[in-house]
């Protein structure tokens, strides 16, 4: 009867651990795909900036929404440098609000790119910052590729700032944070118009991923991370493995036409535990004309996104030595 008593016990036990790994797997794979939505939590006005609700096609026609930010000394007639925000993943075009029980178990902080783009405008650049697919008012356009189709968004939204007569379309810059950055990196080789960029913490998924899983899991990563980007492919039909950020930045060195002169800024936070060093150092010796990485101290991926907000200086520096 013991022996019985201890089986059953055993199954259930099993059952309770196989039921839970599932739900990890489901919920993380969900995520993975298409994220909850943060919904907008401020606007420009709030900060006291002019601003303009704008709507665009992605380059392949998937509806995004943004704002457009003109520069502080737009009204004095001068030629002005516009500058794109691109959002990483799970956030929306105002960064993160790091408000959920996964930010909470993470460790995750709130991620304010308005603050970002306050400093731009006052700085003299026009600032276009907007929802990528998938993410706070664009359009759903499942699944989420980690830069790869969202960089259709950025081609998209550079397309939209040549429509517009005030700006001077030869100086547009990007600024990308994670997805974002990646996002950047599969953009460089189908844009001559991007004159310059800095990719703040890009990362190859199956890092980020292996990174994040344990970080967040401990030792269950081992079993729900395989898992996990199991179910990623099959669902999709995209392998994780295939979205390789550093080949197609590596692509723009193709030919002798401008697009193999962007330059992009690398930036990353040295105890980023979701990525690694080693990462972020292969994505910038993939891409042509890269410049850093410039290594940042912190004890958190997020810190890395922040070090760039605090520091705005180090982005209008960079940005007006190349625009």
């Amino acid at each position: 009867m013991t022996f019985r008593r201890v089986m059953r016990l055993l199954g259930l036990l099993a059952g309770f651990a196989a039921g839970l790994t599932a739900a990890i797997v489901a919920v993380f794979t969900r995520r993975m795909i298409a994220p909850p939505r943060q919904p907008l939590w401020c606007t420009p006005d709030d900060m006291g900036l002019p601003y303009e609700n704008v709507d665009f096609p992605a380059r392949d026609s998937v509806r995004l929404s943004g704002w457009f930010i003109p520069a502080a000394h737009a009204a004095d007639g001068g030629s002005t440098a516009t500058v794109i925000l691109v959002h990483g993943w799970g956030w929306n075009r105002l960064g993160d609000a790091a408000g959920d029980i996964v930010a909470d178990l993470s460790g995750s902080t709130p991620v304010e790119l308005l603050r970002l783009a306050h400093a731009l405008h006052y700085d003299g650049y026009h600032v276009l910052m907007y929802d990528q697919r998938n993410h706070g008012e664009s359009a759903a356009h499942p699944p989420v590729t980690f830069g790869q189709t969202e960089a259709e968004d950025l081609l998209g939204a550079i397309a939209y700032l040549q429509t517009r007569p005030e700006l001077d379309t030869a100086r547009i810059g990007a600024i990308g944070f994670s997805m974002g950055a990646n996002a950047i990196l599969y953009a460089l080789a189908r844009t001559d118009d991007l004159r310059a960029a800095i990719a703040v913490q890009p990362m190859t998924m199956t890092t980020y991923s292996e990174g994040y899983a344990a970080d967040l899991l401990g030792p269950l990563a081992a079993v729900v991370q395989p898992l996990v980007e199991a179910a990623y492919g099959a669902i999709t039909g995209i392998p994780l493995r295939a979205l390789q950020p550093a080949f197609a930045a590596a692509g723009a060195a193709a030919g002798n036409d401008a697009r193999a002169q962007t330059p992009v800024l690398f930036l990353q936070c040295k105890a980023d535990r979701w990525g690694s060093l080693a990462d972020a150092e292969r994505l910038a010796a993939a891409t042509p004309a890269s410049e850093g990485p410039l290594y940042v101290d912190g004890d958190h991926r997020y810190q890395g996104y922040q070090y760039l907000i605090d520091n705005p200086r180090i982005a209008t520096t960079f940005l007006e030595q190349h625009l």
